[in-house]
């Protein structure tokens, strides 16, 4: 019989995949208290969230992981049993022109969380981590990250990811705590922050403007769609083993091209794919070739598995951006969307 926790802590939960996250919790463990806990960052969004507000097992707590008295005054009240670390700083092109801002989150604020849970006692640490701090692959051949892939982060946001995970590591071999690192490739669906490539294609698409891709457009990605990698999170929790780490990814891994992505979704969208619809910006420094994961291991000890193809994910993920122009179209009429290519 599986143990339900009475209190489930998810950081950075007015993100993304955070957000998933919290919904998916609620619906799953409809007995346990589950708290947000972030910063209202740029990227974080309470409108991600609408619909659970007046839930009873549902609190938000505005505060930064970064900020002990915070975390601990959060720990003391609430109690958790389960952490689950989705609070990071994740744009690449960000860390690039500001990198101290991802060390001070991703690492800093890394390592304030895992103390308060060494002191508390928590039963569960899982921390979500990504695919880049493998650092990058060769375009061809079919090479793919494994757990026990070596570390080679080629941007500061990889590294202050990677930085991050040999805490958590290192949490669970000084102090014997119960941490699982997961990392996960490119994430797709709904609520995601229009500055990522996909989003910020669809939307641009959405108000006649070209689709920006860095340099030639080869550079490859694996895809997973974000309830995949929920579902996957919830299995770790359930079936990992304490040190370890489980890697998630997409059913067809890297298959298609930047370009080839920008392409299907012009054609999908009912658009041609010419010099007016796709716009050749200069490469970014540093730019990784290919990320391709090797979710076997999840397989075999999780009995995880992705169920979406990039078809079904990109058909969805315009139905949504474009039937939901009401969250997305004040993010960029602010001026808070940076416009990056992929």
């Amino acid at each position: 019989m599986k143990k339900i926790p009475k209190s489930i802590l998810v950081t950075g939960g007015a993100g993304f995949i955070g957000s998933h996250l919290i919904h998916y919790f609620l619906e799953r463990y409809p007995r346990a208290t589950v708290i947000n806990l972030d910063s209202l960052t740029y990227s974080g969004n309470l409108d991600n969230l609408s619909g659970i507000n007046d839930r009873k097992t549902y609190r938000f707590i505005k505060g930064d992981i970064a900020d002990r008295e915070t975390v601990e005054k959060v720990f003391d009240q609430e109690m958790p049993e389960w952490i689950i670390n989705c609070a990071a700083e994740t744009h690449v092109d960000r860390s690039i022109y500001g990198p101290l801002e991802f060390v001070k989150t991703n690492v800093l604020g890394t390592a304030v969380l895992l103390e308060a849970a060494r002191k508390l006692g928590v039963d569960k640490f899982l921390h979500v981590s990504s695919d880049e701090v493998y650092g990058t692959l060769p375009i061809a051949g079919d090479e793919k990250f494994t757990p026990d892939s070596k570390y080679h982060p080629r941007s500061p946001y990889a590294a202050s990811k990677a930085g991050s995970d040999h805490l958590v590591y290192a949490y669970s071999q000084t102090y014997g705590m119960h941490t699982i690192i997961t990392n996960c490739s490119n994430n797709l669906g709904p609520y995601q922050y229009p500055e990522k490539f996909v989003p910020l294609a669809i939307t641009n698409v959405l108000e006649g403007k070209p689709i920006r891709v860095y340099g030639e457009g080869k550079n490859k990605r694996d895809w997973i769609w974000v309830f995949d990698h929920c579902r996957g999170i919830e299995q770790a929790l359930e079936k990992g083993e304490p040190g370890e780490t489980y890697l998630f990814g997409g059913k067809e891994g890297a298959k298609y091209s930047n370009l080839e992505v920008a392409q299907m979704i012009l054609q999908k969208m009912g658009k041609k794919a010419d010099e007016t619809t796709i716009q050749f910006v200069a490469d970014r420094p540093g730019h990784d070739l290919r990320y391709d994961v090797d979710w076997t291991k999840s397989k075999r000890e999780l009995g995880w598995e992705p169920e979406y193809t990039l078809d079904r994910m990109l058909t969805e993920t315009i139905k949504w951006y474009s039937e939901n122009e009401w969250w997305w179209k004040p993010l960029k009429e602010r001026g808070v969307v940076v416009e990056h290519a992929g």
